[in-house]
């Protein structure tokens, strides 16, 4: 038995390292590190296959773009360029008319729908999962498209050319295709604006902040919480705590994902680990202008950290 998990702990700490080696490389590939992130259920999954079909997607979406026809600049909306405009437009219909790449809102909390693979043969899932195979399909295809980071629903931008002048009326999105891949659809501004609302509530203030560029490893970390969340809600304690391990490969300095990863721990009757875990968030966490809630949780971890002291000491 001993030799079963020492084998076990060698195959996650070498997911962690290549994980890590490709998430922190200069450009990171998108779509190879989320098939890494799928590996935390299906260890033996064959990356081939999935890559395989995103190139045949890309060079069927690059047919479907440069037969694509400019559309008369009534067509579009005026502040976007039309040539552009018809180009993504015709990338939109092949992923999500031919293709019927959707959003999995019936089963929106299944962690299915975080896996590139699943959501590859599925043809579903959530926004940031539909984003990333809409911006590695775009790629391959000759289209320039860049993830954003919008709160409570991820969308994708394809930036106007530069030296573009159809930007009258298009407030912070000037010249901009903002494209939501969940539900298949161009966005305006109002529409980003309502999103916004329905995720921060009435109270939200609009900021041009909202549409901001999501670099490669934020969205690997987006879509590495949204799977760790599921797994929490299904009280899948192992893969979560696995999920959080390539959270801090992306970001070595999320104290709240060290936090988490000791709280796991916990769960999982690894005390020595939740022991090293919480002390060192303790270490690390803000200490000076923190509000009730969060003196109260670190006034939590502090317990916790007591009870698990006497019981490392007691397994001595």
């Amino acid at each position: 038995m001993a030799n079963v998990v020492s084998f076990i702990q060698l195959i996650s700490e070498q997911l962690v390292l290549s994980f890590t080696r490709v998430a922190l490389s200069p450009d990171p590939d998108l779509a190879v590190a989320a098939l890494m992130i799928a590996r935390v259920e299906y260890p033996k999954l064959d990356a081939g296959p999935y890559l395989d079909l995103l190139d045949a997607l890309g060079r069927e979406a690059a047919g479907r773009v440069a037969a694509a026809r400019p559309v008369a600049a009534a067509d579009a909306p005026s502040y976007v360029d039309p040539d552009v405009y018809a180009r993504v437009t015709a990338l939109n219909d092949f992923l999500f008319k031919e293709q019927r790449f959707v959003g999995n809102d019936v089963q929106y909390e299944d962690p299915r729908n975080s896996f590139l693979n699943e959501v590859l043969d599925r043809r579903t899932g959530i926004p940031v999962t539909l984003a990333l195979v809409y911006m590695e399909v775009a790629r391959r295809a000759g289209v320039v498209v860049e993830g954003v980071n919008m709160p409570g629903h991820f969308l994708v931008r394809c930036p106007a050319r530069r030296g573009a002048s159809f930007t009258e009326g298009a407030g912070a999105i000037a010249g901009d295709l903002i494209v939501d891949a969940h539900h298949g659809a161009f966005l305006t501004e109002d529409a980003c604006r309502e999103l916004q609302r329905r995720h921060e509530g009435d109270e939200a203030v609009w900021d041009v902040h909202v549409l901001g560029h999501a670099t490669k490893p934020q969205i690997l970390a987006r879509m590495l919480l949204n799977l760790k969340r599921a797994y929490v809600r299904m009280y899948s304690f192992p893969q979560a705590r696995d999920i959080t391990e390539l959270l801090l490969a992306v970001d070595p300095s999320a104290v709240n994902e060290l936090r988490d990863r000791g709280l796991l721990a916990y769960h999982l009757n690894d005390f020595s680990g939740a022991l090293r875990d919480l002390q060192r968030y303790l270490q690390l966490a803000p200490k000076g202008d923190l509000d009730g809630d969060e003196r109260d949780e670190q006034a939590q971890i502090w317990e916790h950290v007591k009870s698990l002291r006497r019981r490392v000491a007691s397994l001595n």
